[in-house]
């Protein structure tokens, strides 16, 4: 059974579905890969046959502008969940992200400090000023026209369901509840989730607690367990020569024999620092609480203290800093764990100007470390230097 009678082509529902779908998928890829990776962060560099493809692509289907796009996206990481952030759920609210997310790009794309900003090192040729600039919506106009032709009365569904599809998810879920729910592999002064561990539908922006902690990043998963099906891409371009990748997230390496702590180890701990601090949330604050739930009565551990505790505490709200305050003024062994994590933190400001004086203070936090009297920090501190390249 037919359901386009005045279209040049006649498909089925399902024929329909995949022709939608391809569609959507190609246009998540081409702003993951070309607007996200490429352009915004310089990760990934795509050949200039790939990149004006997607370039063409994304104003055809979209009505995306490279410098526009980029500016929004860069402003954010600039100010994420700051004021000055253009759609952050926290700034805005959830509701309005959600359902306003295309508003308020929009408003963003549109502003020209934003773009005069954050919006440098774009395509700026004569294809750009004279085509994609200055008509951005002529490139809508004949898809939608195209879609009327080709498959007709149900091409008004394909053109919904197909505009619909960014404003929904990259707009609404990613910028609003990649702000909201899921889980957080890294803690960082930013409210970023990963959504689910398996990007696979959009284009691995689901990952996006992983992109605020390695921006630069080419690929979005960094758990082994995890998929970024746009790194899949990537792999698969690269193989062709349509693609380079120059900057990964670093995954940490062990040597089972402890080494010194010396300028190598430094420089390992520093480039590892995000997966150090998600360690050092596992391994010392998280059975430090255990333990002290334990000995303490029951019910005597405030619920979700562990929690206040890993947190970074730039996105805890005003109640949450008065409770955590509380269990810290409470309990000596909490406030000491937490010294010592501002202590590494603090590590890696020295590292960027001083080693030589990082390298020092480093050994001395390991030999305090392991003889504070904290099991979980003693081996913690242990641990350290067998961290390697």
């Amino acid at each position: 059974m037919s359901f386009s009678p005045y279209g040049l082509l006649e498909l089925p529902w399902w024929g329909c579905v995949i022709v939608t779908f391809c569609t959507v998928q190609s246009m998540f890829l081409g702003v993951t890969l070309y607007l996200h990776r490429d352009q915004s962060h310089g990760g990934l560099i795509l050949h200039p046959a790939l990149r004006h493809l997607f370039r063409f692509w994304l104003w055809f289907s979209s009505a995306a502008i490279t410098k526009e796009w980029v500016a929004v996206h860069r402003r954010h990481h600039a100010h994420a969940d700051q004021p000055l952030d253009p759609h952050s759920p926290v700034v805005f609210g959830l509701r309005r992200v959600l359902l306003e997310g295309y508003e308020l790009y929009g408003a963003a794309a549109h502003d020209p400090a934003t773009l005069r900003t954050y919006g440098r090192g774009t395509p700026d040729d004569a294809l750009e000023r004279r085509v994609y600039a200055a008509h951005p919506y002529l490139g809508i106009t004949v898809f939608v026209i195209l879609h009327l032709l080709l498959f007709g009365v149900p091409g008004i569904i394909m053109i919904a369901a197909h505009l619909s599809a960014q404003p929904l998810f990259a707009a609404g879920v990613v910028n609003g509840l990649g702000h909201a729910v899921g889980y957080r592999s890294f803690e960082m002064p930013s409210t970023a989730t990963n959504l689910m561990p398996w990007g696979l539908l959009l284009g691995g922006e689901e990952l996006h607690n992983n992109h605020h902690a390695f921006p630069r990043s080419a690929r979005f998963a960094v758990q082994r367990w995890e998929v970024d099906i746009g790194w899949l891409w990537i792999r698969l371009f690269r193989a062709l020569g349509l693609a380079r990748v120059r900057w990964l997230a670093p995954r940490p390496h062990f040597e089972r024999r402890r080494r010194e702590l010396d300028a190598e180890t430094l420089h390992v701990l520093f480039t590892n620092r995000m997966h150090v601090l998600r360690a050092y949330a596992r391994h010392v604050v998280l059975p430090v609480c255990r333990e002290l739930a334990r000995r303490e009565p029951r019910g005597a551990l405030p619920p979700g203290t562990s929690q206040l505790l890993v947190r970074h505490p730039a996105i805890l709200a005003e109640e949450a800093r008065r409770r955590l305050r509380e269990v810290l003024e409470r309990y000596e062994v909490l406030r000491r764990v937490v010294d010592y994590r501002d202590g590494l933190q603090q590590l890696w400001n020295e590292a960027a100007g001083n080693q030589g004086r990082a390298l020092t203070q480093l050994r001395e936090w390991c030999r305090r470390a392991e003889g504070s009297g904290i099991g979980a920090l003693r081996e913690f501190a242990r641990g350290l230097p067998t961290y390697a390249r």
